[in-house]
C-alpha cells in the first residue's frame, strides 16, 4: 500500500497536477465563449457546436501528453483565442465547409512552418532580455487582473489572497490551489458559486466535408495562420526559453499543425503553444524540480480531455464560475513568473532599454493589421536594440578615436 502511493505521488504530485488543471480552467473560462461565437458565426448547430469542442479537446490532450511526454517539458498546447476573434468577423457569410477548408489550410501552412524550420530560426535569435521582456507583457494582465478583479467582489479575491501568502510561507508547493480552494468556499457561502444548473452531456463527433474556395482561404486561412503564429506561438516560445526548456520548436510546431489537419474536419479550428496559461505549468509553482514538471503538461492533457468529451457541459460550468475566482487564479499563479520574467528582462543593461520597450508595447495589447501586440512589441524592441547597439559602437568609437588624438603644443 505504502508503494503505491508513492508511485501516485510520483506521478501525480498534487503541485503538477493543480497547475495543469488551473492552467486549463484559466485558458477556457477565457475564451470559450470566443469559440463558441466563432463556431455560431459560421452557422454551427448545437451538435457541430459541441463536436468544435470535442476536436479542439482531444487535439490538445494528445499534444499536451505527447509533446511533453516525449520532450520531458511542460509543453502545453492550446486553441488559438485570437484566431477565434478573428473568426467571429472572418466567417460572416461562409459556410461551414468553406470554413473547414480554411481551418486545413492554416493547419498545413503551420506544418510547413515546422517542416522548413523557419519559425525556428527566426526564434533563436532573439535575445533573452527580449524574450523575457515579451513575456512578462504577455502576463502582466493577469497579474493586475489579480487586484482589479476585487472591484467585482473584494471578500473573494482578498481571502484568496490571504490564503496564498500564508500558504507562500508554509506550504509553497500548494499556494495556488489553496488560494482556489479558499475563493470557491467564500463564492460558495456568498451565493456567487451555483452548480445546480450544470448537466453531464456526451460531445459526439461531426465531420464536415470541406470545401476550397481561393477567396475564404486568403481572407480567412491564410490570416488565421498569421495570427496564431505571431500572437499565440511566439509567446509560447518564449515561455518554455524563459523557463529553460530548450524544446526543438521546429518539430513542436510541426505537430500541433499536423493535429490541427487531421482534426480540421470535426471543428478543429486552432492549435497552438500556449503563453499564459503554460507559464502556469512552467515556473517552480508546478513543481520545485524543472525536471518532473513535464507532469503538468501531461495533466493539462488529461483535463483538455475532459473538456473535450463533455464539451456539451463545459458552456454550463462556466457560467457557475465567477469572473472574479478565475481572475484572481489566474494572477495567483503568474506572480512568481512574472517576477522571474521582469528580472530577467532588466538584468543585462546593454539591452534593458529594448526590453522595457517590447515590454510596454507587448503590454499595451493593441492590435494593428489583426496581430496582436506580442508580435509588434517584440518588432519595436529588436529595433530599439539595433539602433542604440549602433549608438553605441559609434559613441564607443569616437570616444576611442578622440582618445587617439595626440595634445596639441
Amino acid at each position: 500500500m505504502r508503494n503505491l502511493v508513492r508511485r501516485v505521488r510520483s506521478v501525480a504530485p498534487l503541485s503538477a497536477v493543480s497547475a495543469g488543471l488551473i492552467s486549463v480552467m484559466v485558458g477556457v473560462s477565457s475564451s470559450a465563449a470566443i469559440v463558441f461565437t466563432a463556431a455560431e458565426t459560421a452557422g454551427a448547430t448545437s451538435a457541430e457546436l459541441a463536436s468544435w469542442m470535442l476536436a479542439l479537446g482531444v487535439g490538445m490532450a494528445v499534444t499536451c501528453v505527447g509533446l511533453s511526454l516525449r520532450h520531458r517539458a511542460p509543453i502545453v498546447t492550446a486553441w488559438s483565442t485570437p484566431g477565434a476573434a478573428l473568426l467571429v468577423v472572418g466567417l460572416d457569410g461562409v459556410t461551414m465547409p468553406q470554413a473547414i477548408g480554411a481551418f486545413l489550410f492554416s493547419g498545413a501552412l503551420i506544418a510547413l512552418s515546422g517542416v522548413t524550420r523557419w519559425f525556428e530560426r527566426v526564434m533563436d535569435r532573439i535575445p533573452v532580455p527580449l524574450a523575457s521582456g515579451l513575456l512578462a507583457g504577455v502576463l502582466l494582465q493577469f497579474g493586475v487582473g489579480l487586484f482589479t478583479s476585487m472591484e467585482g467582489d473584494v471578500t473573494v479575491v482578498v481571502a484568496m489572497f490571504a490564503a496564498y501568502l500564508a500558504c507562500r510561507r508554509w506550504l509553497p508547493r500548494y499556494a495556488v490551489i489553496l488560494s482556489l480552494a479558499a475563493g470557491g468556499t467564500v463564492a460558495a457561502v456568498e451565493g456567487t458559486l451555483d452548480l445546480g444548473g450544470v448537466r453531464l452531456e456526451v460531445a459526439r463527433p461531426v465531420f464536415v466535408t470541406p470545401e476550397f474556395s481561393w477567396q475564404v482561404l486568403v481572407g480567412v486561412g491564410l490570416p488565421l495562420f498569421v495570427v496564431t503564429m505571431a500572437s499565440q506561438n511566439l509567446p509560447g516560445v518564449a515561455v518554455l526559453r524563459g523557463d529553460g526548456y530548450r524544446v526543438p520548436v521546429s518539430s513542436v510546431v510541426g505537430w500541433t499543425g499536423a493535429a490541427n489537419m487531421l482534426l480540421a474536419p470535426f471543428g478543429c479550428y486552432g492549435m497552438n503553444l500556449a503563453a499564459i496559461t503554460a507559464a502556469m505549468c512552467t515556473g517552480p509553482q508546478a513543481h520545485p524540480d524543472p525536471e518532473r514538471r513535464y507532469l503538468a503538461g501531461v495533466w493539462a492533457g488529461v483535463a483538455y480531455l475532459c473538456v473535450g468529451v463533455f464539451g456539451a457541459t463545459v458552456a454550463t460550468l462556466l457560467a457557475a464560475l465567477p469572473s472574479t475566482l478565475v481572475l484572481a487564479t489566474a494572477g495567483l499563479g503568474l506572480l512568481v513568473t512574472i517576477g522571474g520574467s521582469l528580472a530577467s528582462a532588466v538584468g543585462d543593461e546593454r539591452s534593458r532599454e529594448a526590453a522595457v520597450v517590447t515590454f510596454l508595447a507587448t503590454a499595451s495589447g493593441f492590435t494593428l493589421l489583426g496581430v496582436g501586440s506580442a508580435f509588434w512589441g517584440l518588432l519595436a524592441g529588436v529595433l530599439t536594440l539595433v539602433m542604440t547597439s549602433s549608438w553605441r559602437r559609434r559613441t564607443r568609437d569616437g570616444a576611442t578615436d578622440e582618445a587617439r588624438v595626440p595634445a596639441e603644443g
